[in-house]
């Protein structure tokens, strides 16, 4: 068992900054967490079973107010979505939104994402992974907060099958060297354009209301496509990288 210093050095996939809940939105879990949503259980989970069938499975960490991954859902029906969002607001929103489109192919938890690749996500069992605009932590002494860390990407190359997608993007310049720096020497990626490049915005990843706002600030944005190679990232690695 870790000892609680350890336990409490544990990177996590979030801060908590939970927003007021609206009446719809809070209509929405009543209404709509039995039919997309999951509850953390800590141990194996049979997607096939959750799903109904067997399809290529993507995860989107960390989806906001959901409007990408609610647009995944309905653009790209032959896969199914498991979405992580630990803020109720957005969470509300997306099964709203779900619900009105009639998609049936996404799940969600509300939860830390770092716990569910860790107990709940079998090896190998995703085909793409996205992690579009995470907490940047531009403060140089929050560095160590990001998620994109060398333990982190171990864990995720853990989940991913060979010739799966890692599908990072950022509005942080610094971020995007950070993630390509991390990326660039992790066991079990490759990049997809080349050592060091770029990618232009895949047609798959919409431009959100979020990145819209940011771009008229004069942010730039970048993409990373990392694909899953053959040789290593084939164990489960211990998340830890220091936080806090």
């Amino acid at each position: 068992m870790d000892s609680p210093e350890i336990h409490a050095r544990r990177i996590r996939s979030f801060v908590l900054r939970e927003g007021r809940i609206t009446p719809a939105q809070q209509r929405a879990f009543d209404a709509h967490w039995a039919r997309y949503g999951l509850d953390y259980a800590g141990a194996p989970r049979d997607f096939d079973a959750v799903f109904g069938r067997h399809a290529p499975r993507v995860l989107e960490i960390g989806f906001g107010n959901g409007e990408a991954l609610a647009w995944a859902a309905a653009h790209d029906p032959a896969r199914d979505f498991i979405g992580i969002e630990v803020h109720g607001p957005g969470v509300g929103r997306l099964m709203n939104t779900l619900a009105a489109q009639g998609s049936d192919n996404v799940r969600i938890y509300k939860h830390d994402a770092v716990e569910v690749l860790e107990h709940e996500i079998a090896p190998r069992a995703l085909a793409e992974v996205r992690i579009w605009f995470p907490d940047p932590w531009p403060k140089k002494r929050h560095h160590k907060r990001r998620l994109i860390q060398p333990g982190f990407v171990a864990l995720l190359a853990s989940r991913v099958a060979p010739g799966g997608l890692l599908h990072l993007a950022t509005d942080w310049a610094d971020y995007a060297a950070h993630m390509q720096e991390v990326l660039e020497t992790a066991p079990g990626w490759r990049n997809r354009l080349g050592t060091g490049r770029y990618a232009e915005r895949p047609a798959w990843r919409i431009e959100t209301h979020f990145e819209r706002r940011g771009v008229r600030l004069g942010h730039g944005v970048w993409d990373l496509l990392y694909e899953r190679s053959e040789q290593g990232g084939g164990e489960t690695p211990p998340a830890r990288d220091s936080f806090g």
